[in-house]
């Protein structure tokens, strides 16, 4: 029997239906919510993410603006960009668009970002408070996930749930935010000696390791939760996840496609990041 297949692109939808309303009431209230995002350098698939970003503000409600850097641009330039970026009281979420350039530290460019404006989740503050359970802006991608399992009725309190990555955009918040949710939770790597032992007990299974098909269906408890947070261009063109989705889905009893899975979801719940950072704004108005 195949596995119900957990349609991100319609639960994006809904979600984003829901959120459409609240930025409209702000709207009411004279403000709309906007998000800035910085791109540098010519990386195709982030021109694309970027582009699908803009498009998606659009939809609802939000207003946005796009600063856009050479490959060789100074880092100087980029935190005086974002220097003014938090100073703009129409701008509420400010996303730097990764990666950046060899002569960017990550760090310091992302934490650059006011924390009320830090709407991709990324800065120290958000990181620390998911750690304690307190998080405004969850990370998108495992903010994501956790609504997907929220929609589908997957109960995660009491789940061994088995995290295969530790970056720490996907890996590591996955694996607080299904602790806080009460979990037992698991973190694998690719490198992970006999990885198989530990996905093969997994009530929930989200892969995050940018190795295509890497997870097959000898790898995955019968009727288990997969989540699959890869993406990956094989020579053909075609898109794939890191799970051998049509082996895997006659195992599972649930299970993400790519495309049309998670993808949706990060770009939604960045939407509902930026909204929620004009909801606050507007709220310190109001006192």
């Amino acid at each position: 029997m195949s596995a119900h297949i957990i349609n991100g692109k319609k639960i994006a939808e809904l979600v984003r239906a829901e959120w459409k309303l609240r930025a409209e009431k702000l709207a009411q209230l004279s403000t709309k919510p906007g998000l800035a995002v910085i791109i540098i350098g010519n990386n195709a698939a982030s021109g694309i993410y970027v582009k699908n970003k803009v498009k998606a503000c659009s939809e609802v409600g939000i207003y946005s603006e796009v600063h856009s850097f050479p490959e060789n641009a100074l880092q100087d330039e980029v935190l005086n960009c974002i220097q003014a970026l938090n100073k703009n009281p129409n701008i509420h979420g400010i996303l730097v668009q990764l990666p950046l350039p060899p002569q960017f530290e990550n760090n310091r460019v992302i934490t650059s970002i006011a924390v009320e404006k830090d709407v991709d989740g990324f800065h120290f503050y958000n990181v620390g408070a998911l750690v304690t359970g307190n998080v405004v802006f969850p990370p998108c991608t495992p903010y994501g996930v956790m609504v997907m399992l929220e929609r589908n009725h997957i109960p995660v309190e009491g789940q061994h749930a088995v995290v295969v990555g530790r970056s720490n955009i996907v890996g590591k918040p996955m694996a607080l935010m299904l602790l806080e949710k009460g979990a037992t939770v698991t973190i694998c790597t690719s490198k992970t000696r006999d990885l198989p032992q530990f996905t093969k007990k997994a009530d929930i299974l989200v892969v995050a390791t940018g190795k295509p098909h890497m997870i097959t269906a000898e790898m995955v408890k019968p009727g288990a939760v997969v989540i699959d947070v890869g993406i990956n261009r094989l020579p053909d063109g075609k898109l794939c996840g890191d799970v051998d989705y049509d082996t895997v889905k006659e195992v599972a009893g649930y299970i993400t496609p790519v495309p049309g899975g998670v993808g949706p979801m990060t770009i939604t719940m960045l939407l509902c990041n930026t909204i929620l950072a004009a909801e606050r704004a507007q709220a310190r108005t109001d006192r």
